[in-house]
């Protein structure tokens, strides 16, 4: 097979799904093997990579001398105003442009002098009203917003998905407004109004779609969102460029500034933007309500109608995330985007596999996702898990009290009160390097364990003196089977953990360590611990050995004839 282009892959499958061409006749208006027709249409993805498209390099030196001559033309008598010929001639008398062609001084003439003409008022740029057929367009855009972001104020990007015909918009916030983002808020938006424009979806010029605008409404694709547009199968239309364009996808310019002032002012304070997103989808389904203009119906009832005509989503989720493979240092950290992100010691001087998404970061070693982290916003920011340092700890005891992985468990609160308490306990009753050891093995529990039951054996633990890390495993594990887990209770939470009073662990059965309750308090003495009430033990299960089965108790077991050699 041939290599091939993304744009061909992408026609091809756009000509089968529209006009529903057959492989013998796609690969005749392609001229293509079938076997490349038949590769196209089981995937978007072309063997091949995007050929370069290279600019005019020969023209661009002399573009300010043709636009002063063009601009010298406004005021010019129309009879004497430059020809694309004359200025060619000009070019090679004046400033030496011997090497370019007509062509190419034509076709830049025919486009830059309506753009002087409009720039100077020359030509009024009429307004004429356009209809939308339900489910068939929608426009997209994206604004600036701030957000105090933790405490924070910080620049968000607001990305806006708007069906034409309804008006029902999809809003999300990302602090970027990069291909991630954007691949992402398309997905979001098609997977909520659940479809796809069956036309087109209408676009700035935007760098994570367009990598350059040529003459007319011809761009330069990224391939990569060439892809993405034909796995889920819409096409494009690009505005023209700067403020001329503006007007081609007014509903949706309109629409930034809207919900802006209506729900993101003032400054919305979140501490994260998952949770800002959140309230952003509560927002939007209250929006269904409003009426647009002048209309008679709500947004939501318009909708209603507009759905069913839209086109079904592909079976597959298209990945947004952005791959990348960077190196692991030292530190058991990778950067990615000037933020640095913690990942596993084991990966140590290993290139791992990033997918580097609007609002998280996922880290593969092979295929298996060893790492997840929230993406930091702050340039030079880092975001660092305890959990990957844990083995590394248990050789190297003494780096846990001054490591950052602490400090960062601590300000995010996965390093919980009931684990400096627990500690504390510790080191008071076996020394610094013996407990520190001992706190790594109930962090290690982490792993296999829910936080809440590991956070009630910690409590536990130290309220009956017995701070070792057996200790915590065993009350953890009886938390467990007295709380088993509900619809209430996700397995996975940390923040939602639910914890034992005072009474209740006192009037529970606990393990007790007679050497570290002697430690811990040398005044107790054993007539206060709680009494043994265990069975004596009885040796009759030893007893039924014995006896070979079918004899009567008591009966003598026959004597053993010797043999002769």
């Amino acid at each position: 097979m041939r290599l091939l282009k993304v744009d061909v892959f992408a026609e091809i499958r756009r000509d089968a799904r529209i006009e529903g061409l057959s492989v013998r006749e796609l690969a005749r208006r392609h001229n293509v093997h079938r076997r490349t027709v038949r590769a196209a249409l089981e995937s978007a993805q072309p063997p091949a990579r995007k050929a370069h498209v290279r600019s005019s390099p020969r023209l661009e030196p002399f573009v300010a001398a043709i636009d002063a001559m063009l601009t010298a033309d406004l005021d010019a008598p129309r009879k004497q105003r430059h020809t694309a010929t004359r200025i060619l001639a000009r070019l090679a008398e004046e400033h030496g442009a011997t090497a370019l062609s007509y062509s190419t001084v034509r076709d830049y003439v025919r486009v830059r002098r309506v753009e002087i003409e409009v720039e100077a008022g020359r030509r009024v740029n009429a307004f004429v009203p356009q209809g939308h057929a339900p489910g068939a367009e929608a426009e997209v855009d994206f604004g600036e917003v701030w957000v105090i972001l933790a405490g924070v104020k910080t620049k968000c990007h607001l990305f806006v998905f708007r069906l034409s015909h309804s008006g029902k918009a999809i809003h999300r916030v990302y602090s970027t407004q990069g291909q991630e983002a954007f691949l992402e808020g398309h997905i979001d938006a098609f997977e909520t109004i659940g479809g796809i424009p069956t036309r087109h979806i209408r676009y700035d010029n935007l760098t994570s779609a367009v990598t350059k605008v040529l003459f007319g409404r011809s761009r330069v694709e990224n391939p990569r969102w060439v892809l993405f547009r034909s796995h889920y199968g819409f096409d494009s239309f690009y505005c023209e460029p700067g403020i001329k364009g503006a007007h081609e996808k007014g509903g949706v310019e309109g629409e930034v500034g809207r919900f802006r002032r209506n729900h993101l002012s003032p400054m919305p304070v979140t501490d994260s933007l998952a949770e800002l997103n959140d309230r952003i989808r509560a927002w939007d389904q209250a929006d269904d309500r409003r009426r647009i203009a002048t209309r008679i119906r709500t947004v939501g009832a318009d909708f209603t109608t507009e759905q069913p005509l839209l086109a079904p989503l592909p079976l597959e989720r298209f990945d947004p995330g952005l791959s990348l493979t960077p190196r692991v240092d030292r530190s058991s950290l990778i950067t990615v985007r000037m933020a640095k992100y913690s990942v596993p010691a084991r990966l140590i001087g290993r290139q791992v596999r990033v997918s580097l998404r609007a609002s998280e970061l996922v880290v593969f070693d092979g295929r298996t996702i060893v790492a997840r982290h929230a993406r930091v916003v702050a340039r030079g920011g880092e975001s660092v898990d305890l959990d990957h340092y844990l083995d590394v700890l248990k050789l190297k005891p003494g780096a846990l009290p001054g490591s950052t992985a602490l400090a960062h468990a601590r300000a995010t609160g996965s390093f919980t009160a009931a684990h400096e308490a627990f500690w504390a306990a510790a080191r008071k009753t076996d020394g610094d390097a013996v407990a520190t050891r001992e706190l790594i093995d109930v962090l290690l529990l982490h792993r296999s364990m829910d936080a809440a039951d590991v956070i009630a054996g910690l409590q536990a633990a130290v309220t009956v003196g017995a701070v070792t890390a057996d200790v915590v495993a065993v009350e953890a594990r009886l938390h467990a089977s007295q709380h088993p887990e509900t619809p209430d209770k996700p397995s996975s939470s940390r923040d939602r953990v639910r914890f034992l009073s005072v009474e209740q662990q006192r009037a529970e059965p606990r393990v007790v360590s007679l050497t570290q309750r002697r430690l811990a308090d040398p005044a107790a003495v054993i007539a206060g611990l709680p009494p043994d009430r265990r069975p004596i033990p009885s040796m009759a299960g030893y007893d039924e050995l014995l006896h070979l089965p079918g004899l009567a108790r008591g009966e003598e077991l026959p004597a053993r004839e010797e043999t002769g050699s």
